[in-house]
């Protein structure tokens, strides 16, 4: 699986008390290569766990690789912030949507559903992403 990841997936992996921890084992499972992500969900996720050392473990062992740097891409995600304002998108979202155009063959695997439900890459587009399932 070809996957770009997003801060709540590498909190469930790494905690066992998330509520989406066995999905995201599972999820783990299904990895063939190292995910993609960037430094704005690295700063997050290791916030989130109050651990750094986890974080960078995470890099270390290949389950994630940095992908993406901002600063090539500050236009694009100046005009991403000002698209989806009324969500108010924090920067790793916005990157992950970039991620997402980049890397068109990838699916963000996320449990945030109902933003990228929303986000669209390349103006229309929908982003692919893999999420939890929900008891609707």
């Amino acid at each position: 699986m070809k996957g770009i990841a997003d801060t709540g997936f590498l909190v469930a992996f790494a905690n066992a008390r998330d509520m989406h921890h066995a999905w995201a084992l599972a999820i783990a499972d299904q990895i063939s290569e190292p995910l993609l992500t960037c430094e704005a969900v690295l700063a997050e996720t290791a916030f989130h766990l109050g651990s750094v050392s986890i974080t960078l473990e995470m890099l270390d062992e290949k389950l994630i690789c940095l992908a993406f740097n901002c600063a090539d891409h500050l236009p694009h995600l100046a005009k991403l912030a000002t698209q989806f304002d009324d969500r108010s998108p924090d920067l790793a979202d916005l990157c992950l949507i970039r991620m997402s155009e980049l890397y068109p063959n990838h699916s963000v695997i996320t449990v945030d559903e109902s933003d990228f439900r929303i986000y669209r890459r390349n103006k229309r587009q929908t982003v692919p992403f893999i999420c939890p399932l929900t008891d609707d």
